[in-house]
């Protein structure tokens, strides 16, 4: 049977640029809109969308580095590929550099020699802003080890390892309407109605059913992701 995976989907107004640019920089190979992971790196997949991006998403991505230099050698190819420098009030001794793609979606070039991503790989984290309940909530939804449970800071991984999904606790970023990142769940076994059915018994609600037949639900934050069919 196979197992349930996790994809971050983020809306794009131009998705094939988007799959250029992080397919570039993570060294993977676009399959459209989408780029595959494996059982240790979360996919991204980027679909179509008019929404604006309006203030800071709820969730941005950590890349991992192995040296200075090949921490300065990935924030040359990300501006090399479009992405620019963001300003969000890092501090100037702050070692990790923060960069935009080309659509304005925040990300950071993490230094050597930090511990919590070490052996994460190079997408080390996708870094959300959430409460210690929906960090809780998704270790339960994936099935997946809470290895950090601390002062409200909670993060999830993998069995096999590999990138962790980290909450920061509170307070959390407000949200604007609709986020434009969120989560995908493909079903272990692609029973979607069991899995609906289980992850609302978790402490997920209902938020509609797409034409195609995904269903979209909210955690505990009100964050939407998407439970997606066989």
């Amino acid at each position: 049977m196979r197992e349930r995976t996790l994809t971050m989907t983020f809306d794009a107004h131009d998705p094939a640029l988007l799959a250029r640019f992080w397919g570039g920089l993570l060294g993977r190979e676009a399959e459209g809109g989408f780029l595959p992971g494996d059982e240790t790196q979360v996919s991204l997949r980027f679909v179509p969308s008019a929404t604006e991006n309006s203030g800071l998403n709820r969730v941005h991505l950590h890349l991992t580095s192995e040296s200075v230099e090949d921490q300065a050698a990935r924030v040359e190819q990300a501006l090399r590929l479009g992405g620019s420098h963001l300003d969000v009030g890092q501090l100037p001794e702050e070692r990790h550099v923060v960069l935009a793609d080309p659509e304005g979606n925040e990300f950071c070039v993490i230094p050597p020699g930090n511990s919590f991503l070490a052996g994460c790989g190079l997408l080390g984290e996708l870094a959300c802003d959430g409460t210690r309940d929906v960090g809780v909530f998704w270790s339960a939804a994936m099935e997946w080890p809470l290895v950090w449970d601390d002062n409200e800071e909670t993060a999830i991984q993998s069995p096999h390892g590999g990138t962790k999904v980290a909450w920061g606790g509170p307070p959390v970023t407000p949200k604007n309407g609709r986020n434009r990142q969120r989560f995908d769940i493909t079903p272990a076994g692609g029973d979607q109605p069991a899995e609906v059915d289980r992850l609302i018994s978790l402490g997920a609600t209902r938020v509609e059913v797409e034409a195609d037949g995904t269903v979209m639900l909210a955690d505990p934050d009100g964050n939407e992701f998407r439970v997606l069919g066989s």
